[in-house]
Parts: C-alpha cells; sequence; structure tokens
C-alpha cells in the first residue's frame, strides 16, 4: 500500500501549511499523514496508533523509515493539532491527487515507442516527409505569425472539452449524515447535564478568602434525586416531563445566578479558555430551553443537543429507523468507485441546492463534464434539469408531467443507486465515518 500512495505529491500540500523557515524544522508530512491513515484503517485511538508504530516495523516501512526504531514518531498528543491543520479543503486536494493517481494507474497503458534508425537521434523533432500546418484567420484569411497557431489550438482544445459531445463519465451524488458519538439527546437529559457542570464550575469559582466561608447552596442532591424520579419511568406523559425540565431549569437558573455573584469577587477573569466556554453554552442552553419551555414548542435555531459538542445539531432525515440524526451533514459524488466530498456543514441543507457544485467539482478534477448525473429525487428540481440540459448532461431521473415514452428512456432501476449507499455503509461501519 505504501508504495500505491504518491507520497510526494501530497505531502507537498501538507508542507504548504509551514510557511516559515526559522525554528526546529517541522515532522516529515508522510509521517503525519501516514498516521493518520494507519489510526482510521485500524480504528486506533490517538494513543495506540503511536504504540503501534513503535511496535510494528511494517507499519514504520509504510511511514517511509529506512529501519527499524523503538523511538515514538511523535507524541500522542499532537493528534489534536494535526487534525485542527487537516480541513476539508486540505483533505480534499490529498484526495483527488489519490484518486486520480489511482484512475491513472488503472488505465491501459501507452504504446511502446516506435524503433528509431540508428542515426536518428531521439531529441530530434524535425519534420520529416510531414505536411507544415499553416493556420490562417478565419475572418481576414491572413497567415498568422509563428506561434500563435498554438493559442489558437490552445483555446480549441478547451472549448472543445466543455462542448456537450465530450462529456464522459458517470456522476452518482447523495447525501448522509456522519453521525457523532453522543447519547441520544433529551431536553431533560441536556438541562441535567448543564447543572452537574455549573455545579462544578461553582465548585472551581469558590474561593472562601474572597467569598466568606458560607458556599452558595446547588442543591445537588435534591435536583439529582428529582431527575432520577422522572429518567427512570418507562412511561412518562408531557405532563410529566414538562414539570421536571422546569424544575431543572430552575437550578439552572439559581447556579447561573451564583457563577455571576462569584466572578464579580475576582479582579481578573479566574476561567480558563475551556471553562469559559462551558460556561458560554450554559447560558445559551438555559436561553433555548427557557424559550420553549415558556412557549410550550419544541423548536428553536440553532439548537445545542450536547454541551460538549455544542456546533452538533438535529439533522432530519425521516427515515423509518432514525428520523432525526445528529452530526455533520455531507454532500457525497461517486465517480468509478472513489467517494469525493463536494459539501460539510453541521447545519441542515438542501442538497438539491448543491448538484451544480459537485458536477462542477467533476470537471475540474478530470476536464469535462459527466455525461450522466444519477441521484435522488430531491435533485430533480426543474431548475437542476434545465442547468443540466445546457450542459448536454443527461439526468437519470423519472421526467415531469405525465408518463410519456421518454419516461422509458430515463428509467431508473432501484439498484443503481446501491454503490454509493454501499460506500455509505463502508464508510460508517469500517472506518468510523
Amino acid at each position: 500500500m505504501g508504495h500505491d500512495i504518491p507520497w510526494d505529491a501530497i505531502v507537498v500540500h501538507y508542507d504548504k501549511l509551514f510557511s516559515s523557515s526559522e525554528g526546529r524544522p517541522s515532522i516529515s508530512g508522510r509521517v503525519i499523514l501516514g498516521a493518520i491513515i494507519i489510526k482510521h484503517i485500524e480504528g486506533l485511538s490517538d494513543r495506540k496508533t503511536i504504540q503501534h508504530i513503535r511496535e510494528n516495523m511494517f507499519m514504520q516501512y509504510f511511514l517511509g523509515y529506512t529501519s527499524f526504531t523503538n523511538e515514538e514518531p511523535f507524541s500522542d498528543t499532537l493528534f489534536v493539532e494535526i487534525r485542527k491543520r487537516l480541513n476539508l479543503e486540505l483533505l480534499s486536494k490529498i484526495n483527488d491527487v489519490i484518486v486520480l493517481h489511482c484512475l491513472q494507474e488503472n488505465e491501459t497503458p501507452l504504446p511502446p515507442p516506435t524503433k528509431r534508425e540508428n542515426n536518428e537521434s531521439p531529441f530530434d523533432t524535425t519534420l520529416q516527409d510531414e505536411e507544415v500546418l499553416v493556420v490562417t484567420d478565419n475572418i481576414t484569411g491572413q497567415t498568422l505569425p509563428q506561434g500563435q497557431e498554438k493559442v489558437i489550438q490552445q483555446q480549441s482544445d478547451d472549448t472543445t472539452a466543455t462542448t456537450p459531445g465530450n462529456n464522459s463519465g458517470r456522476l452518482i451524488t447523495d447525501a448522509t449524515v456522519a453521525p457523532q458519538n453522543i447519547t441520544y439527546p433529551t431536553d431533560l437529559k441536556l438541562l441535567n447535564a448543564s447543572r452537574e457542570k455549573s455545579e462544578e464550575l461553582i465548585d472551581i469559582l469558590y474561593n472562601p478568602l474572597l467569598h466568606g466561608h458560607t458556599k452558595p447552596r446547588t442543591y445537588r442532591k435534591v435536583a439529582r434525586k428529582a431527575f432520577l424520579n422522572t429518567a427512570k419511568k418507562k412511561q412518562k406523559s408531557s405532563k410529566v416531563i414538562y414539570k421536571s425540565n422546569g424544575q431543572q431549569l430552575r437550578f439552572l437558573r439559581r447556579n447561573l445566578a451564583h457563577i455571576e455573584q462569584l466572578l464579580t469577587a475576582y479582579k481578573t477573569f479566574p476561567l480558563k479558555p475551556k471553562e469559559l466556554k462551558y460556561l458560554m453554552v450554559l447560558y445559551t442552553v438555559y436561553d433555548q430551553q427557557h424559550h420553549m419551555h415558556r412557549t410550550h414548542t419544541k423548536r428553536v435555531d440553532d439548537r445545542i443537543v450536547n454541551i460538549h459538542q455544542p456546533h452538533v445539531r438535529p439533522i432530519v432525515r425521516g427515515k423509518e429507523k432514525a428520523k432525526v440524526e445528529f452530526g455533520s451533514k455531507l454532500q457525497v459524488s461517486l465517480v468509478k468507485g472513489f467517494m469525493f466530498i463536494d459539501h460539510l456543514s453541521w447545519n441542515a441543507f438542501n442538497e438539491g441546492q448543491y448538484l451544480n457544485i459537485s458536477v462542477e467539482n467533476y470537471k475540474n478534477r478530470f476536464g469535462f463534464y459527466p455525461a450522466e448525473v444519477l441521484g435522488d429525487q430531491i435533485y430533480c428540481t426543474q431548475e437542476n434539469r434545465r442547468w443540466l440540459k445546457d450542459l448536454g448532461i443527461k439526468l437519470i431521473a423519472k421526467p415531469l408531467g405525465r408518463r410519456s415514452s421518454k419516461a422509458v428512456a430515463v428509467h431508473l432501476s432501484p439498484g443503481e443507486r446501491n454503490p454509493i449507499e454501499g460506500k455509505f455503509g463502508q464508510a460508517k461501519i469500517a472506518y468510523g465515518l
């Protein structure tokens, strides 16, 4: 596998992150990217990945080591910074380089060069027994200067590359949600977790020298008991849930007031950045839950469902087993067995509006538009149909309006979308998407 990856081509994109030549030299990009590949293929944690690399000579060979060593390639805590550097744009560039390399390797090899005579130089570029091409201007009919015909030839190649007749390949597109490893959120569990985190912040902020010997009351045992009395019930009516949410809201409001009072005694802000982030999340959770509790609604914009991962949003999918999923939503394209991420967002979006992005990305990667596009019904809007028709791209979908003979020509069989659904399953089950 190490020989199949174009390391020199992908490491260049990673090395662009380090523009400064001063200070300690950075770790080899092959070691960093290779460790990330090992981590996700084997499904290991950060610490386990470093341990396996230390013990396995084959993994070290994959990283480009010339000999076996017992030393760690880098600290396992560096994975946190590496994940911050590897954004979607950088990973897309690396993925495109690897995919194009694999597609070129699988293509038919070029024909062998013809044999030359002994007195013929391999670098001889003179024309022998060939006609000299004379390029004339289509308007004036005059012969163009030497060298200008190359510009015209390049322009003609660019125009022919975008004509409908040169479209090739099939593009399968779909959207999915990458689920996050969080507990299934309910308002009651979210408020209980927020209350417990607020109690931790009170324990951190309280100082007897500044606030006296009387610590603010939190009633944590009473609040915990009230939460368990409702959470352990198998059948919970809406009235019982509404009452329990109100109790936890009042406990949380009391704790937030204590936190504000404790902070006023400090001359400088005492909380660390991570603790400050939790405090801001607690205020947002209280405002959202208080609004829904007061108005008897179940919806609010930018709803937080987990205080440890406040960026996660509920994504309504409408499936039978999971009507709502929690994670990032991805717009994915499948070309010749390879997946490309065209759009990623933590908020819900209509994937039909991003079909043109997937098609344009296809052209940027391969130099031409696809001949066929296959997608769900949500992609088959009138606007998308007109846009694809202007580009000469065939949309494999049910035509609008009454049934006619055209419906048979573009009939979509149920199994044609199986490849991309299989890739979703492979990415989620085997690679932890």
